[in-house]
């Protein structure tokens, strides 16, 4: 039976007035590739930063492989790629390879000396996200699509249990999103990472994903994607909005 590695019970958030996250409760289990659907404002982004450690839930208990989340030291097993396109500096003077070394700081230390085989680990990361022949290119050279690789590359390289994309097709062109997917997938059955996706891309994903939450400030929906199919369009428009449309 696979381990439960992520747990949110009875969670709840707000800021100031506003309510955000009412009474989250889900499991994620090791190997699940689990997709987060909500519309906009639905508290996705505030989820995942309770997933992150960066804020503390108002009620409620969050575990991350059997540990409380405010005492949980190995964040090196989470690793987190944000809406790249929405933050990113283009000119940043950095190359695909610096790029990548430079996640290896959330496992050796910031101030530590890099390992004698960084360069080599930098190469086997890259080729697994297919840009092992970019490593000398100026990352602001590379497409949407390949600098999001790069970035999963980056956070693949301090070898994560635990894999969070927050809309990582963001500025990808049409062309090369399923290619990016199948890539995640790769990752998930290859290397038995656990992925947790939040995305509006439902029926591009839906053939690679294991698990669908519906969130909306709550959670409406969690379970099998092949439960989800069954789910009426009239019920999940109630639950999103009309935000999301339904995986055939």
């Amino acid at each position: 039976m696979s381990e439960t590695i992520i747990e949110m019970k009875n969670v709840s958030f707000q800021y100031e007035y506003t309510q955000v996250l009412n009474d989250i409760s889900f499991q994620v289990k090791e190997g699940d590739f689990l997709a987060i659907l909500g519309p906009n404002g639905s508290g996705k982004s505030t989820l995942l930063k309770l997933l992150l450690g960066i804020i503390k839930p108002m009620a409620g208990e969050i575990k991350l492989f059997g540990q409380p989340n405010d005492s949980f030291r190995e964040r090196e097993w989470i690793g987190y790629v944000s809406q790249k396109s929405n933050a990113f500096n283009s000119g940043f003077p950095a190359t695909v390879e610096e790029v990548v070394k430079s996640g290896l700081s959330k496992k050796v230390g910031l101030f530590k000396r890099m390992p004698k085989d960084a360069k080599e680990r930098v190469h086997q990361t890259l080729k697994s996200v297919g840009m092992e022949k970019f490593s000398d290119r100026n990352i602001g050279q590379l497409s949407g699509g390949q600098q999001q690789r790069v970035f999963i590359a980056r956070a693949l390289i301090s070898e994560p249990k635990v894999l969070i994309l927050d809309e990582p097709t963001v500025g990808i062109d049409h062309e090369n999103v399923q290619s990016f997917y199948d890539m995640l997938a790769t990752l998930n059955k290859e290397q038995n990472i656990t992925i947790i996706l939040v995305t509006h891309d439902v029926d591009t994903v839906s053939n690679r994903i294991s698990h669908v939450a519906c969130l909306n400030q709550t959670i409406h929906f969690h379970g099998y994607k092949e439960d989800f199919d069954s789910i009426s369009q009239e019920q999940l428009d109630k639950w999103q909005g009309h935000a999301v449309r339904k995986i055939h």
